[in-house]
């Protein structure tokens, strides 16, 4: 188990502890148990959901740098990736400004996506 996931659970775990106690010292019904046990569950997951939601669209961001870098013929698609992946939107903006500009066409011979303007696909070196 990763050294977050543990820690996630004793804090989640912690939290319930606490909140069964609160509530442990009132007089109170099945109902407000069971709301205050889903209240506790939903100070954790939400967040972790939204942080998940968010790792995955920087995934997608950056497969979308790369393979938009190799079709516009650059050289450097590792190093946008990277300077996209620390940097975020930030980057991307960065990425969007200095990428060559022309329209993309499919490449008759390997059908990958090429600059209109390129003399030779990056892809398969063909004309």
């Amino acid at each position: 188990m990763s050294p977050i996931f543990q820690r996630v659970t004793a804090f989640s775990a912690s939290l319930l502890s606490t909140a069964v106690f609160a509530f442990s010292q009132q007089e109170m019904t099945p109902e407000d148990a069971a709301a205050g046990v889903a209240a506790c569950i939903g100070c954790w997951v939400i967040p972790t959901i939204i942080f998940l939601v968010l790792i995955a669209l920087n995934i997608a961001l950056l497969i979308w740098v790369a393979r938009d870098a190799k079709a516009r013929g650059m050289d450097s698609a590792a190093i946008w990736m990277i300077l996209v992946m620390f940097t975020s939107v930030l980057g991307l903006i960065i990425y969007l400004f200095s990428r060559p500009q022309g329209e993309l066409i499919q490449c008759p011979h390997c059908r990958n996506k090429r600059l209109l303007a390129s003399a030779i696909c990056p892809h398969c070196g063909n004309a």
